[in-house]
């Protein structure tokens, strides 16, 4: 299959008329029962028309990823939740009030329209309407209703840039939309609104803090911070390993100087062996390593920077060669929650306490 790839400079609000045709040109694709990869303000998705079987199943295929995943159906208004919900609860409308459009997802019971392909054979549907002016663009020229996990292989890191989109699909789908390099980088928080109190199946960047000041009490999933269960995901990211570089990752937790002292230690070691190693670290110590590739994610005081250059930084490793990596571990509270449950998803869970 040979890739269309389109570039969209778009900026604030306005889209020139070939930008415009471009959009309902890759509408028409995803109508057609194609796929199309797009920017979103949290990573890429990869788009398919939500309300057709074939669409899904092909998406599956495009990411090699397992059929019992479920995919976000994304929508351009708020009115077409209806038409996909069974029924759509009081706490639905004050979220989508606060934080929609934006990096928010809500699990509801789905309509019949929905097919299982699209939900990974549950009886509930996850729905996200996005803030990024493409995206909502695409979603209405598509017919309003578009599946759309993270545009990359599965397993690997979602791509917060286009050149990552054209090296894990071209060949794979129709089209790749280049809208230059994602806001967030991190993909959209998930609640399950069929439980009560409604449930965190994925942080982002709406926090627990924020919800719970909506709502009063909100759970935390188990699985966001621990091992995979072996029951079906109700959510993406809640089973297999997720966001992982080519090389080994383990994440190193403990006082600052111990995990300067433990990496570094180990850099020696592993370089002797003929390894190549990298350390992600922070503004505040990334002159300390000794590594061979040391990415500086951002500051520890600006929790926004590091999400947004998490996907990225993984993604660079995996540029650069490397053996292994060591990470330096972060907070768990507000967005830092985010973070930590990308990095051990991408490390499987290899935490090292020093």
């Amino acid at each position: 299959m040979d890739t269309e790839i389109v570039t969209i400079e778009f900026t604030q609000d306005n889209l020139t008329a070939a930008e415009d045709r471009l959009l309902r040109e890759a509408g028409e694709v995803i109508r057609r029962g194609g796929l199309v990869a797009f920017p979103t303000e949290t990573v890429y998705g990869l788009g398919g028309d939500a309300l057709n079987p074939a669409s899904s199943e092909k998406i599956y295929r495009a990411k090699g990823r397992p059929s019992d995943n479920p995919l976000i159906v994304h929508i351009c208004r708020l009115e077409d939740l209806k038409k996909i919900v069974a029924r759509v609860p009081e706490e639905a409308y004050k979220i989508a009030d606060a934080f929609w459009p934006g990096p928010l997802t809500m699990i509801m019971e789905k309509a019949d329209i929905v097919p299982l392909q699209t939900t990974g054979g549950l009886n509930t549907v996850a729905v996200r309407f996005p803030s990024h002016r493409v995206a909502q663009k695409l979603i209405e020229y598509s017919g309003g209703y578009v599946a759309a996990p993270s545009a990359n292989l599965s397993g690997k890191p979602s791509p917060t840039r286009a050149k990552y989109v054209v090296e894990d699909m071209s060949g794979r789908i129709d089209t790749i939309i280049d809208g230059g390099d994602v806001g967030i980088g991190l993909e959209s928080t998930i609640i399950d609104l069929t439980v009560t109190p409604p449930q965190i199946l994925r942080p982002g960047y709406v926090t627990r803090q924020m919800l719970e000041e909506l709502l009063g009490q909100v759970e935390m999933d188990r699985t966001t911070m621990q091992n995979d269960t072996g029951e079906a995901p109700k959510a993406p990211g809640m089973k297999y390993r997720h966001y992982a570089p080519k090389a080994e990752l383990l994440i190193v937790e403990g006082e600052q100087e111990t995990v300067i002292r433990y990496i570094n230690e180990n850099v020696t070691m592993r370089r002797k062996q003929g390894e190549r190693i990298g350390v992600i670290a922070t503004g505040e110590t990334c002159a300390v390593y000794e590594a061979d590739v040391v990415k500086n994610i951002g500051s520890r005081e600006d929790r926004e920077t590091i999400a947004k250059n998490l996907f990225r930084v993984l993604r660079e490793f995996d540029d650069a060669g490397v053996d292994v990596i060591y990470s330096e571990s972060f907070d768990t509270d507000g967005l830092g929650q985010a973070i930590m449950n990308r990095l051990l998803k991408a490390a499987g869970h290899r935490l090292v306490q020093v």
